[in-house]
């Protein structure tokens, strides 16, 4: 146990702030060592610690400590180690007490400025924001312009680093803060929203009221109607200003979105156009009737037929070299539309195929027989099965190496396509309660939309449920989210029924930065977003 006497030494030797005052008290006359001492102790420590000193002085206290000096430095560790084995609880945290402020010490401030910035480089930029709010010389380093330059860099902001804080204070707003009334968009009456597009602010629905209608994503408004098809719409895809859409009365249409004029009507397909992919100047379109057809948008002149499924086109990806399509025939082919040509026939799903992703270098198919299959392009081998999901995957997302598919089990799950292994799967209590309609995902998140009636969101990582972003009043007795597509700061879902429990319409949810609700510095909508729009496939 420690002594008055060993602890006043040592806190002599620990002279800080004040001790000069201590000591200078040891040379009042009058006073007797002893008295001296516990005076000291009783500015050092409130009463509830001095009953842990006793009283008298140990004997033989003075020649122990004489003793421990003499010893060499080896000799002291083991003589500590035996000490502290010989202690009680209340003891060893009495050391601890003492020890420890000796380690705490703001190293940062007692560093030159540019080795300070360089620790303070390594931090994350979320925990640079937290460290600014330590004290004012820390703050004056954590805003350092030159550390922030090289944060938006690594992060691909190329602008100030009050765009940072910009981002940080949008993704807090997905993440945490309460979430803005949304923007009511009503159209369609009571049908069902079937396609759905989200570029730049505008909007694009697609229902099988046989209409697509224009907003604007800012106002809320409907810009434009466009009539002109006979048959419900199916299928859609929209670049600046240019729209296509396919229909069961078997033609594509090609659209002037600011004005509402139809350009042009693609004839040849002879039943639904059930999906389509536009790259640059042409699209590519799939049909019931099992053939694929390339056009010109500009001109509406058809340029290729790909001829070779034996049951309907589902669902088709092209990148301007190459075209991949899924059937219902359980087929996934790979085609040269210049030379009309299929490279490959991908055999191995066993029911029709629903999704499909392709990236260039693998093709990832989804079907009903509950498997996702990972092919590589170049020679059409079979690269990795994805078993897990439970029913039919009815959508997919790819980025670099990183699938997201969500299925009608009411799951979604994280592939790593490389690995073929999976690495997260997004249910527990939260999970949604029915299928899975659509989702997109970034860096950060993943988004998913249910026949449950719910929007909600997930951490991309570990998998955690973060919060629902549209639960609906009808949820659960015939309310849906048919669709979704997000930007950076925007979210948009169509939602209806099918029994006219909840109306047809349009929601705008809005996590942009605010100034005059939180200080973040904002700007106009960005083009660029956080979720970069998908290649569409049209369910």
């Amino acid at each position: 146990m420690e002594t008055e006497a060993e602890s006043s030494d040592r806190v002599v030797r620990r002279r800080g702030p004040g001790d000069e005052s201590l000591e200078d008290s040891s040379t009042d006359e009058g006073e007797s060592e002893g008295a001296l001492e516990r005076k000291r102790l009783k500015k050092l420590y409130p009463p509830w610690k001095m009953n842990v000193f006793p009283t008298p002085q140990p004997p033989k206290l003075k020649s122990w400590i004489d003793t421990f000096k003499n010893w060499n430095s080896g000799e002291r560790l083991m003589a500590l180690d035996s000490l502290i084995d010989s202690c009680e609880p209340v003891q060893v945290r009495h050391m601890m007490e003492i020890i420890e402020p000796q380690f705490q010490r703001d190293f940062i401030s007692l560093l030159p400025k540019e080795l300070a910035l360089h620790v303070l480089s390594f931090l994350e930029p979320a925990d640079l924001l937290r460290a600014a709010q330590t004290c004012r010389y820390w703050r004056l380093l954590s805003e350092d312009n030159l550390l922030w330059r090289e944060k938006c860099k690594a992060s691909g902001i190329d602008s100030p680093w009050a765009a940072f804080l910009r981002q940080h204070s949008i993704e807090m707003n997905w993440r945490k803060k309460p979430i803005r009334p949304p923007k009511v968009l009503k159209g369609h009456d009571d049908h069902v929203i079937t396609c759905l597009q989200f570029s730049d602010s505008r909007i694009l629905s697609g229902s099988d009221d046989n209409t697509l209608r224009v907003w604007s994503a800012t106002t809320g408004k409907c810009l434009r109607v466009l009539v002109g098809h006979i048959g419900g719409v199916w299928s859609s895809q929209m670049h600046g200003s240019t729209v296509i859409s396919g229909s069961t009365d078997r033609t594509l249409k090609v659209w002037n979105a600011e004005t509402g004029q139809c350009l042009h009507t693609l004839y040849g397909h002879t039943s639904t156009v059930r999906c389509m992919h536009l790259h640059g100047k042409k699209v590519v379109s799939g049909s019931r009737d099992a053939t694929l057809r390339v056009w010109n948008i500009e001109t509406g002149v058809c340029l290729h037929v790909l001829v070779g499924h034996l049951a309907a086109v589902r669902c088709v990806q092209y990148d301007g070299k190459l075209v991949v399509s899924g059937a219902y025939d359980y087929m996934v082919k790979v085609w040269n539309p210049e030379r009309e040509e299929c490279l490959h026939t991908l055999q191995g799903h066993t029911n029709r195929v629903y999704s499909l992703q392709f990236d260039g270098k693998h093709v990832v198919s989804g079907s009903l027989d509950t498997s996702i299959r990972v092919w590589d392009v170049r020679n059409g081998t079979l690269k990795h099965t994805l078993i897990g999901h439970q029913s039919l995957t009815s959508g997919m997302e790819l980025r670099n190496r990183i699938l997201v598919s969500g299925n009608a089990d009411s799951t979604v799950k994280v592939w790593d396509i490389v690995s073929g292994r999976c690495l997260q799967t997004l249910s527990g209590p939260n999970k949604h309660q029915s299928a899975v309609t659509c989702l997109q995902f970034n860096s950060k998140f993943v988004i998913t939309s249910s026949d449950d009636g719910t929007v909600k969101l997930w951490d991309v990582k570990t998998g955690e449920f973060i919060r629902n972003l549209i639960a609906l009043d009808s949820g659960g007795s015939g309310g849906v989210v048919w669709r979704i597509r997000a930007t950076e700061t925007t979210l948009v879902c169509a939602v209806g029924s099918r029994n006219g429990t909840e109306e047809t319409k349009l929601l705008v949810l809005d996590f942009d930065a605010h100034p005059e609700e939180d200080g973040a510095p904002t700007s106009s909508q960005s083009s660029t977003s956080l979720f970069d729009e998908p290649d569409p496939i049209a369910s």
